[in-house]
Order: structure tokens, then C-alpha cells, then sequence
């Protein structure tokens, strides 16, 4: 299973990017979606998509970053708008499934794009 990240880059406070993550040799496919990396080994919400989707977005983001995902090509994007220097941070990509029929659903992160806003 691997998942893989594009988007990301340098923008000024109030653009616009995006980022999207496109999952391969998963056997069934659940919740997606992005978090960000934070001090202390955390990893702060950003925004998530189930199969369904239905979302949740983090309060930091929230009216200004649209989670969205395209199940046949099993890609979740995110669309991040009016930006701001405190969004700045590395962005993980989040998959929840599994890699064939015997296995349970398990947590996969991809290797995080980096994003940067300047004030």
C-alpha cells in the first residue's frame, strides 16, 4: 500500500493552494484526508473525507480549506484558500484500509508535502 502526495509549494497569506494524495494496492479503502504535523509529534487535523463523503474539517481551517476525493481513483484532494503564515507546516496525507480481504483496516501516512505561507 503507499500513498502519494503532490501540491504543496510557497504562497503569500491569502492565495490559494492545493494538494492532492493518490492511494495504490489497497484492497478496500476508508477514510482519507490530511493532518498536520505538529510540535511534540502530533499531527493536527486538517481535513477528512470518508468513502461516503461526509467530512470533518478542523476548527483552524474551518470556511477556509475544502476536502474532497474521487473514489475511482482513489485521490483525496485538498483545496486550501485564503492562507494564512500559521497554516505553514508539513501536510501528511491519512489513509485508513486495507491491503487485502484477510487484513484489518489499518492507518498508512504518507510522507507529508510541505507548505509555506509568507505573511
Amino acid at each position: 500500500v503507499r500513498l502519494v502526495e503532490s501540491g504543496g509549494g510557497f504562497m503569500q497569506a491569502g492565495g490559494s493552494l492545493s494538494l492532492s494524495c493518490t492511494a495504490s494496492g489497497f484492497y478496500s479503502l476508508g477514510t482519507m484526508g490530511w493532518y498536520r504535523r505538529a510540535p511534540w509529534n502530533r499531527r493536527e487535523l486538517g481535513a477528512i473525507i470518508d468513502a461516503g463523503g461526509s467530512t470533518d474539517i478542523g476548527d483552524s481551517v474551518k470556511g477556509r480549506f475544502t476536502i474532497s476525493r474521487d473514489n475511482a481513483k482513489k485521490t483525496v484532494y485538498l483545496q486550501m484558500n485564503i492562507l494564512k503564515p500559521e497554516d505553514t507546516g508539513v501536510y501528511l496525507c491519512y489513509a485508513n484500509g486495507r491491503a487485502t480481504w484477510e487484513e484489518v483496516d489499518d492507518d498508512l501516512w504518507g510522507q507529508g508535502t510541505q507548505v509555506t505561507v509568507s505573511s
